[in-house]
């Protein structure tokens, strides 16, 4: 293939994660905000719809933040949309506040919600919650802890 030829190829496959990701969305009736992946390298199948970022990966929206070793993207090209993304080694997504880490996550587009197994633990402020999953509901802003423990800061006291 000639450098030329090369560069457009790799141009065309820039552009198709691009829009991609400027389809993803919270919900579907807000306003369609993009996504912003970073990484040391990135490896696009074209044939079979994934994108895989390794390295210091950050994927960014306007209110969520995921950071991970590697990720790996599933899209529908026909719909422009991501359908679900893998997130793998030192794997925390950063919202408001609050914090979930883990060793992996599976973001679930159509069901709107993040999977985190691997010694899960949110922390909001100095409070921790453990469990052996966590599932959290980006639309309802909720989440759902198997097997929990829970650490709450009683900054006032008892009285």
């Amino acid at each position: 293939m000639s450098k030329p030829l090369f560069i457009f190829h790799n141009f065309l496959i820039i552009l198709t994660l691009y829009s991609i990701a400027s389809a993803a969305t919270v919900a579907e009736k807000t306003e369609r905000k993009p996504v912003v992946i970073t990484s040391q390298t990135l490896t696009a199948d074209s044939k079979n719809n994934t994108a895989i970022f390794e390295g210091s990966v950050v994927a960014t929206t306007d209110d969520l933040t995921i950071y991970s070793d590697k990720m790996t993207v599933f899209y529908d090209n026909s719909e422009s949309k991501i359908r679900e993304i893998k997130a793998f080694g030192n794997v925390k997504v950063h919202k408001k506040e609050r914090a979930i880490f883990s060793d992996e996550a599976i973001y679930k587009e159509h069901e709107n919600k993040i999977i985190f197994t691997g010694h899960p633990k949110a922390v909001e402020g100095e409070n921790v919650i453990t469990g052996t999953q966590i599932i959290f509901f980006l639309q309802d802003d909720r989440a759902v802890v198997e097997g929990s423990k829970v650490i709450l800061q009683n900054q006032k006291g008892l009285k």
